[in-house]
């Protein structure tokens, strides 16, 4: 049983590849996406694996990694870890824009997921969510608009004004990013440039707008390319934000020594996670990513 529980947010500055494992498509590396709305998604299993490689790099005491994680399967000592950690669903998704470089778009669907996990998270938020037909989408920056319209892609969207969509985006922006200079730009951008679109318009963008590259297999002994090796891998875009469940109980041991009840290890797992820079999922060693932590909640 979990008795701490914390909102931990993703922030990608660098492009991410989670990886789904199989090709069903034209893209031959997909990246995970959840089967009921193809929004694209980091697994809990995932996320643990990448904060347990990272373990000391972060901060973290050694001796406490298989205290708070789990020891590895093939270990000496097999107990649960005092963490878990859920799958990591999408908030909002950075679009390309004809004002203002790209826009936070998020959907009525994505904000009161969010909205639902915070609640059980005891982070109490009562945002009043539009209904936003298609063809239309909330916002509150006229700067971005042209003609009474918002380009996003090669598509057109009838803007109306909601005063609701600046609270919403004002805690979205102290979630997702840390203070300081260095992503105060980022801070304010989300701030203005939250952007709510219908669900069936946000979910063509989720499914369609992310960085797809080209590959091409070398082959070893000519150093030229191999015949067939081009190929395809899909990646989150930077600037994304997704948001996952945090849960922490009493270590699990069976040590007295070595027990921390949840609000220690919650404690531990925040000076691990937050405004930390965390590396996940693959191509690690061609830049890829890279996504600030925030750990919001889960307090004494």
């Amino acid at each position: 049983m979990f008795q701490k529980k914390a909102a931990l947010f993703l922030y990608s500055i660098s492009p991410v590849h989670m990886g789904a494992g199989q090709a069903i498509d034209v893209i031959d590396n997909p990246i995970q996406r959840e089967r009921h709305t193809r929004h694209p998604t980091f697994a809990g299993s995932g996320i643990k694996g990448a904060v347990r490689h990272s373990f000391t790099t972060l901060g973290g005491n050694p001796q406490h990694l298989d205290l708070l994680l789990g020891p590895e399967s093939n270990g000496s000592e097999l107990h649960a870890g005092a963490v878990s950690f859920g799958d990591a669903q999408l908030v909002a998704f950075p679009v390309r824009s004809l004002r203002g470089s790209f826009m936070y778009a998020t959907s009525p669907l994505a904000l009161g997921r969010a909205q639902r996990l915070l609640n059980l998270c005891g982070i109490a938020k009562h945002w009043s969510i539009p209904a936003v037909p298609e063809g239309e989408c909330r916002m509150r920056n006229p700067e971005r608009k042209q003609d009474g319209s918002l380009h996003l892609e090669a598509f057109q969207f009838e803007v109306v004004e909601d005063e609701n969509v600046t609270a919403i985006a004002e805690d979205l922006a102290a979630f997702a990013l840390p203070e300081g200079e260095a992503y105060e730009f980022f801070r304010q951008k989300l701030k203005s440039d939250l952007v709510v679109l219908s669900d069936s318009d946000f979910d063509y963008f989720a499914q369609n707008a992310t960085l797809v590259e080209p590959h091409v297999r070398i082959d070893a002994n000519t150093g030229t390319a191999d015949e067939g090796g081009l190929f395809y891998s899909e990646n989150l875009p930077p600037e994304s934000l997704l948001v996952a469940p945090l849960m922490a109980s009493i270590t699990r041991s069976g040590r007295a020594e070595q027990r921390l009840d949840a609000d220690a290890v919650m404690t531990k797992m925040k000076t691990i996670l937050d405004n930390q820079t965390l590396q996940i999922g693959g191509d690690a060693t061609t830049g890829r990513g890279l996504v600030v932590c925030r750990l919001i909640g889960g307090e004494q």
